[in-house]
């Protein structure tokens, strides 16, 4: 059916979960985009709602049924009739199962089924019937989608999908698949063509970056995509996640000798215990994890490592716990994701029963976070009356005249907009920011010369 239905008709697109449904998210609005879709406001008042959802913990699918519930009463759009899409994990998970608990659900596309969106969408206008495509494998290459961009100068750069890891609690090699790796050569064209569109910042993206190539190569190539990232003009490059089992020393040479890798790793630990990462299937222990996070901190001094913490696994002992604590105090994070073990079915771990009272986990959740703060504080400490170069966005969204940007730690910037200037001018701009504040999620100051 052709896509021509939806000229004229707006479209909303609300993202949970992970850095990879935020590129989905882009891929999904590109689509509507090219079909002469334009962008809503809000979801209420959009024609098309689409949900790319996340299924790792429960909290995600809770939103999604109370936020589908809520446009039951939202206001009919001018077109006459909204047209509910949901897409990623939850959408590949539960497939046309999600009809059964969400009547006012239109379209379901999994993972691996967004190239077909715009059609479904389509159709779902022209029908009563329930659209519904989940594949099994991807049948179209990300790269050959058109996209639409949050931003101008950041880019977010998928160069596998998939997991193989299979980490006992993890839903996500069930619902992304195995491991598979894009065309090292192609990775390299598209980075150099969004460095001549403009763009400044780029994210490469995998569930386990580390592992990049092996099925392609037999080995892992990652380290060799770093530096060849580098060489095509971005001038910063982030990379998420990175799995500690596959964090190799040739890698973490090229995070040290290109200039353009930014000095902060998401080293997912889980967990600072021994005995619970062997429960969840990590495949290193505690002694490991501190060796490597060693071998970082001597060839990146200064480095800002942020990582996952679950807390309440099955059998988490007081004893275990402690540990992570220990761990975290050793590390120093300058960030941490704190979660409370969301239990999800399918899994290995979902079978592991456990009698640990709610009120005994939420109390080793709060001393848990107490302690990041103190880590994220005393990192944040080290860059008072530094001068550090910050990628502004923008206006920062709680005050119009502070601007609000990145630094390379990927510490999060403020500065007042000077006089005379708007924050537009300072957007996608690189400005270096004399450091006089320094608290526990961010930096502020004044801004030094002019943007760049």
């Amino acid at each position: 059916m052709s896509t021509s239905t939806l000229l004229g008709k707006t479209y909303f697109v609300r993202t949970f979960g992970c850095q990879m449904n935020m590129h989905d998210a882009e891929r999904v609005s590109g689509l509507l985009d090219s079909c002469g879709c334009l962008p809503a406001t809000d979801l209420e008042s959009a024609d098309i709602a689409v949900f790319m959802t996340c299924c790792v913990r429960e909290k995600a699918d809770t939103r999604l049924y109370g936020q589908c519930s809520s446009l039951k009463s939202a206001p009919v759009p001018p077109c006459g009739r909204r047209v509910v899409a949901v897409g990623g994990c939850i959408a590949q998970r539960d497939g046309a199962g999600l009809l059964t608990n969400l009547d006012n659900v239109n379209v379901v596309f999994g993972t691996h089924s967004i190239a077909h969106v715009a059609e479904l969408i389509a159709d779902a206008f022209e029908t009563e019937d329930p659209q519904v495509r989940c594949e099994e494998i991807e049948d179209s290459a990300a790269t050959d989608m058109p996209w639409h961009r949050e931003t101008a100068y950041h880019a977010w750069v998928p160069i596998m999908t998939g997991c193989n890891n299979f980490c006992s609690y993890c839903i996500v090699p069930y619902v992304r698949g195995r491991e598979k790796s894009r065309p090292f050569e192609e990775i390299v064209d598209e980075i150099t063509g969004l460095s001549r569109q403009g763009v400044r910042e780029i994210t490469l993206l995998g569930q386990n970056v580390n592992s990049y190539g092996r099925d392609l190569f037999g080995r892992p190539r990652f380290a060799e995509l770093l530096r060849a990232a580098g060489e095509t003009g971005i001038e910063r490059i982030r990379f998420t996640s990175s799995h500690p089992k596959d964090l190799l020393p040739e890698t973490i040479d090229a995070m040290a000798e290109v200039p353009a890798v930014m000095p902060n790793l998401h080293l997912a630990v889980q967990s600072g215990s021994s005995r619970i990462l062997k429960a969840m299937n990590r495949k290193y222990t505690r002694e490991d994890y501190l060796s490597l996070v060693e071998a970082v901190r001597a060839r990146i001094p200064g480095i800002a490592l942020s990582t996952d913490i679950i807390v309440g696994f099955p059998g988490e002992t007081e004893e275990d716990f402690r540990e992570t604590l220990s761990l975290a105090e050793q590390v120093g994070y300058a960030q941490a994701f704190t979660f409370i073990y969301s239990r999800r079915a399918g899994t290995p771990a979902a079978e592991i029963v456990d009698d640990t009272p709610h009120e005994v986990i939420q109390d080793r959740f709060d001393r848990l976070v107490a302690v990041i703060q103190d880590t994220a504080y005393a990192f944040n400490q080290h860059d008072l009356g530094a001068t550090v170069p910050v990628l502004m966005e923008g206006a920062s969204k709680h005050d119009p005249r502070v601007l609000q940007g990145k630094s390379p730690k990927n510490q999060t910037v403020h500065a007042p907009v000077p006089a005379g200037r708007a924050a537009s001018d300072y957007a996608g701009a690189i400005v270096d920011v004399k450091v006089d504040t320094a608290r526990t999620w961010y930096l502020s100051g004044g801004i030094v010369g002019e943007p760049r």
